[in-house]
């Protein structure tokens, strides 16, 4: 669903977490997620470099401030792929940031699609579906849940809100301010 609203939409722009982990084959550093070691993960920390950050499975993540900054200052809309718990860090924030929750159809799904990527042992999959339960159970703390059943439709519902939500009061008078007062005057 990200790649298809990044190739729709190029005033999005994804934020590449920083992590602990280690890279999964095929993955990129800098493009699929900055890999660092918990040394310099934590110097970051402390200084205050991220705008949010959790630990997930024994490993950290953190997202930029200083890039979500100076993309936002350039106009761009920023999408985060975060969980819950950075989430709450981001809203407190920046109260104006959207919150999307992604939810599978069904569990027997969420197992299946994990599985599919052949990439987790037996016992990893059965971790990640049971801290996903606990995971699901924050849906009600976001502006939007997209149930990801349909990638087709699931992939239009995010689209969609990310238009609906540069037309809102406060994004259409920030773009267009000058504008809607030269037309009351």
């Amino acid at each position: 669903m990200v790649r298809a609203l990044l190739d729709a939409d190029p005033q999005v722009k994804l934020s590449v977490s920083y992590t602990t982990r280690a890279p999964r084959p095929g993955e990129v550093d800098g493009e699929h997620y900055h890999f660092v070691d918990l040394n310099a993960f934590m110097v970051m920390l402390n200084r205050g470099d991220f705008l949010e950050s959790a630990e997930v499975y024994g490993n950290h993540y953190g997202t930029s401030q200083r890039w979500i900054e100076t993309q936002v200052a350039l106009g761009l809309d920023i999408l985060l792929e975060i969980d819950w718990q950075g989430a709450i860090q981001v809203r407190k924030l920046l109260p104006q940031a959207i919150s999307i929750f992604v939810l599978p159809p069904s569990i027997a799904a969420l197992k299946s699609r994990l599985t599919g990527r052949g990439q987790d042992a037996e016992e990893v999959i059965a971790k990640r579906v049971a801290v996903a339960r606990e995971d699901m159970s924050h849906f009600g703390e976001f502006d939007y849940v997209i149930i990801n059943d349909d990638f087709a439709v699931a992939a239009a519902d995010l689209q969609a809100i990310v238009k609906a939500s540069r037309l809102s009061l406060d994004k259409q008078m920030q773009r267009h301010g000058s504008l809607i007062e030269s037309l009351l005057a």
